[in-house]
């Protein structure tokens, strides 16, 4: 992993720590059932910090993005849980890198899907990243990503099926 996405994880992070407010961490943690840690960030903090860190870091790449949204979606650290901001941040920063995502991140979508925890996190994730990235594929492309979402309608996991049902209308007839 290359040290400017080390770097830009850093900043994202302690941004968000120092964003937080212990009520609204309260909050989330009790929101989401305390699955996930929360730094109590609000989403416009969230929204903020990753439009910074993109203009701080504007020469990130494709598999930097990608790596970093995994570091950020993964735990913080050894033994601590993984961090509800942290995850609406890597959706954030693939909300906004649209245009760099390929067909071939529609597995790493599907992890994140299935370790989100919560559908505050699914759903955006589907809408805003999962969609965006299908309407925009064409050919060969397009039918590996509908071999992929048909592989999710079929998942045990529930979550993976409700996101393939929430592409229906994309996917529709071409697959």
């Amino acid at each position: 992993m290359s040290q400017r996405v080390q770097d830009a994880a850093a900043f994202i992070d302690t941004t968000l720590q120092n964003e937080g407010s212990w009520y609204r961490a309260d909050d989330v943690e009790t929101r989401i059932g305390g699955a996930l840690a929360s730094y109590g960030a609000s989403v416009g903090a969230i929204r903020g910090t990753v439009r910074d860190a993109r203009r701080k870091f504007k020469e990130l790449d494709h598999d930097e993005v990608t790596a970093l949204a995994s570091l950020l979606w993964g735990q913080p650290g050894p033994g601590r849980r993984p961090v509800f901001e942290r995850r609406l941040a890597a959706v954030v920063l693939l909300q906004s890198s649209a245009d760099l995502l390929r067909h071939t991140d529609l597995t790493r979508v599907e992890g994140f899907i299935r370790t989100a925890r919560t559908a505050e996190l699914v759903t955006p994730l589907v809408a805003d990243v999962v969609l965006p990235l299908l309407a925009g594929l064409k050919g060969k492309d397009r039918q590996r990503a509908e071999t992929v979402i048909g592989r999710w309608r079929q998942d045990p996991e529930d979550s993976v099926r409700q996101a393939a049902t929430q592409t229906s209308g994309i996917t529709a007839g071409t697959a």
